[in-house]
C-alpha cells in the first residue's frame, strides 16, 4: 500500500435533507482528510463501479438508503465478495441493517422505547394517547404515521413496520463517538425542532447509557451516533442507533472539537488500513478536555 492510501469518499452532495447541509459537512471533511490521505468523492449509486480503484471506502453523507436500494445492494455484495474495506464495516448492527434492532433491543431489556413489530405483542406496549407506526426501511421520517391505538392491528398485519408508543419527552439529545471513544453531545431543548441543537455536557450516567449500544454493535471502527430522548421521568430512551451515515452536526461544535473529531477519524481509518498514523497525531481517545462536566440546564 501506497505511503498515502487511497480514499474513495461516498456522499450525496445534493442530497436535501430537513435541516441540515450534507454537502457542507462533507466537503470540509474532504479537506482535512486530504491532509493524510488521497480522497476522491462519487455518489453512493456509483460507489460499486469504482471503488476497486481505491484502497478503502468511506461511507459518510449518503443519503437515505432506501432511494437507491439496488445499487447500495450492490456496493455491500462487492464489498464482500472483494474484501473493500469499508468504513463504517458493513457489519453494523444498528440503522444499517434496519430497524429491527429496536423490537429485538426491546424484547432483550435495553433502555429504549418500546417497540414490536408483530400483531400478537401489541399487548406489550404501554398505553398511550397515540402511536408511532413507521416502515423497517425508513429514514429522515420518511413513512412515518401517528395513529389510535385501535388502527394498530390492521397496520401490524400488514408487516415491515414497527409500532411504538409516542413519548412525551424532554428533549432529545445525541452521542457522538468514533470507534468506542465519546467525542460530544448535542441535543435539541425544543421538542419541535429535532434539528435545533446545542452543546450539551453529558452526565456520567448519559456516557454510560451511550455506551452500552456502542458495545452491543461491536464494530471494530466506524463513526456512530446513539440517538435518545430524556422521558419526563429523567430515563434514557434510545431512539436510534445510526451506524451508516450519521450526520456529525460538525458546524455546531467548537474549532477545537471539530478538529479534534478529525484527528480521531484520521486515525481510526489509518488503523482500518494497517498503515501509520504520521508524526504529530495525538493517541486516539476522546478529545482533549471532553471529561463530561455536570449537566447544567
Amino acid at each position: 500500500m501506497p505511503a498515502r492510501p487511497s480514499i474513495l469518499f461516498v456522499t450525496d452532495l445534493a442530497y436535501e435533507a430537513r435541516g441540515r447541509r450534507y454537502c457542507d459537512e462533507d466537503i470540509f471533511l474532504t479537506s482535512r482528510l486530504r491532509g493524510a490521505f488521497d480522497v476522491a468523492l462519487c455518489h453512493p449509486s456509483d460507489a460499486a463501479a469504482l471503488m476497486d480503484a481505491f484502497d478503502a471506502v468511506v461511507v459518510r453523507n449518503s443519503g437515505p438508503v432506501l432511494h437507491y436500494r439496488r445499487e447500495y445492494d450492490a456496493f455491500r455484495e462487492r464489498a464482500a465478495a472483494r474484501g473493500t474495506r469499508v468504513y463504517n464495516p458493513l457489519s453494523g448492527r444498528g440503522d444499517m441493517a434496519g430497524k429491527q434492532y429496536l423490537p429485538d433491543l426491546t424484547a432483550a431489556g435495553y433502555p429504549v422505547i418500546p417497540t414490536v413489530d408483530r400483531p400478537e405483542d401489541l399487548n406489550l406496549l404501554p398505553e398511550a394517547g397515540s402511536y408511532a407506526v413507521k416502515p423497517k426501511a425508513g429514514a429522515d421520517s420518511i413513512g412515518l404515521s401517528f395513529v389510535p391505538r385501535e388502527q394498530l392491528g390492521s397496520l401490524a398485519a400488514e408487516g415491515d413496520v414497527l409500532i411504538q408508543p409516542r413519548i412525551d419527552f424532554r428533549y432529545e439529545v445525541s452521542f457522538y463517538y468514533v470507534d468506542d471513544a465519546f467525542q460530544y453531545a448535542l441535543y435539541a431543548p425544543d421538542p419541535d425542532r429535532r434539528w435545533a441543537l446545542a452543546p450539551y455536557a453529558p452526565t456520567d450516567a448519559d456516557l454510560a447509557f451511550a455506551l452500552r449500544f456502542i458495545d452491543w454493535n461491536t464494530l471494530d471502527h466506524g463513526i456512530q451516533r446513539v440517538d435518545a430522548c430524556r422521558t419526563q421521568g429523567g430515563d434514557l430512551l434510545l431512539v436510534e442507533l445510526e451506524d451508516l451515515n450519521p450526520y456529525l452536526s460538525l458546524d455546531l461544535v467548537s474549532d477545537a472539537t471539530r478538529d479534534a473529531f478529525v484527528t480521531c477519524m484520521t486515525a481510526s481509518v489509518h488503523r482500518m488500513l494497517g498503515t501509520p498514523v504520521g508524526e504529530g497525531t495525538p493517541p486516539f481517545g476522546p478529545p482533549p478536555g471532553t471529561s463530561p462536566p455536570s449537566r447544567s440546564l
